[in-house]
């Protein structure tokens, strides 16, 4: 007698595939946001970390990797259990006033980035002999249009394709062959009483962890449809996404740092300063085109981040509309927020302000601002969670020291720079 179906043929298993294809679903919000951090601020920052003062600061961009995980991983946790953004709960939480001052420390932190992509932009059109307001102009115009004629799937789609060149960073650091005597032992050596030194340490730290990433990831994961069958696929997003981010910014400062080397303290002025550091190892014309493509990348992944951001999170304030799925006949004041960044942003550009002291100074801004976003975070993950998925215990408890450790070296690194 033939044997039957089941025994003769094992068929491919569906559960197996269905796990594969709920992953491959649920993955994009982590590494968009962890692909906008390591933007165009990050990009100049950890420049100016590696000319300055070699590889002194590169250990600080591996201690960052479970900073930055633990946080964005709250914000996961916060979405999927809850099905509302961050704005949101902290209005729910804690009333109109603490959602303003939550959401005016965003739109602070926003502005100041979005300047430094189209300004970081703006630099690249530059190396190419592109004026400053038609690189800015077109930008505005392709990035208004993709938002409004697309859905958030779309949107997320563009944004990894375009954060997929700042792998070009990894490439630089490789041919970049640093002393590995000298990187070691500058490991070791941490000027910590050295302002300059705090002062990039607190801009290191303020372009890593940023209000705008927490608004971003958690009202992505909403706007995507995402539940709490979810949570290990999105965990899972942000880790890559976290190793991804500080790996792409720890190469661009040993690139910096290998490409500068024996010149004494280099302060940048200038994006055509910083290309120096690729052109000196892949050559002149190799080397800017890969660093246009690679700080294009993280700048125009972060553009769209910050902008959709600010939108999100005033809309989740007042009420309103704010979603991609809406369109801009249904949310009109969602897309106008959105645009009043671009243009708002453009306009300041135009104006011809340093680019690197901007990016720096946004960083050191949002390390001051540090206390407010890791606090409100950590309340609303201690008391706004269901039992299971609740920051408590000694992972509460070690969570509380890193917070408040890493609140307290922000404020300290920032205010000591600022003033020395």
């Amino acid at each position: 007698m033939p044997p039957s179906a089941p025994a003769a043929m094992k068929p491919v298993r569906p559960p197996t595939l269905r796990r594969l294809k709920h992953l491959a679903a649920a993955l994009g919000p982590g590494l968009v946001v962890m692909l906008a951090d390591t933007d165009a601020g990050s990009v100049i920052t950890a420049s100016q970390s590696g000319a300055q003062w070699g590889y002194r600061l590169l250990l600080l961009q591996f201690l960052i990797i479970p900073l930055l995980f633990v946080v964005q991983e709250l914000t996961v946790r916060l979405a999927l259990c809850t099905g509302k953004g961050y704005g949101e709960l902290i209005l729910q939480r804690f009333g109109t006033v603490a959602a303003r001052i939550a959401t005016a420390t965003l739109v602070i932190s926003c502005f100041g980035a979005l300047v430094t992509q189209m300004s970081g932009l703006a630099g690249v059109g530059q190396l190419f002999g592109v004026p400053v307001w038609q690189t800015i102009a077109l930008l505005a115009l392709l990035i208004f249009t993709m938002v409004c004629t697309g859905s958030y799937h779309a949107v997320e789609r563009v944004a990894i394709c375009l954060g997929v060149f700042e792998l070009a960073f990894l490439v630089v650091a490789w041919r970049a062959q640093p002393d590995y005597g000298q990187l070691f032992g500058q490991l070791r050596h941490m000027p910590l009483g050295n302002r300059d030194y705090l002062y990039l340490m607190a801009a290191n730290l303020g372009t890593s962890i940023m209000p705008w990433t927490v608004f971003y990831q958690q009202s992505a994961l909403i706007d995507k449809g995402l539940d709490l069958s979810d949570l290990k696929a999105a965990r899972l997003d942000t880790l890559v996404g976290a190793l991804l981010c500080q790996v792409v910014t720890a190469a661009v400062l040993v690139a910096a740092a290998a490409a500068f080397a024996g010149r004494g303290s280099v302060v940048l002025d200038s994006i055509p300063q910083i290309a120096e550091a690729f052109t000196a190892v892949l050559g002149l014309h190799t080397g800017k085109l890969l660093f246009a493509m690679a700080l294009s990348g993280g700048a125009l992944v972060a553009t769209i981040v910050v902008c959709l951001s600010t939108a999100w999170a005033l809309g989740e304030v007042s009420g309103k509309r704010h979603s991609l799925e809406s369109h801009p006949r249904e949310a009109p004041w969602f897309y106008a927020a959105f645009g009043l960044m671009l243009v708002a942003g453009g306009v300041l550009v135009a104006s011809g302000i340093n680019l690197v002291r901007l990016s720096i100074a946004t960083g050191v801004i949002n390390a001051l601002l540090l206390p407010v976003v890791l606090g409100f975070l950590y309340w609303l993950a201690y008391h706004e969670l269901p039992a299971e998925h609740r920051l408590q215990g000694r992972y509460a408890r070690v969570v509380a020291v890193v917070f408040a450790l890493t609140a307290a070296l922000g404020l300290y690194a920032g205010i000591a720079g600022a003033l020395g």
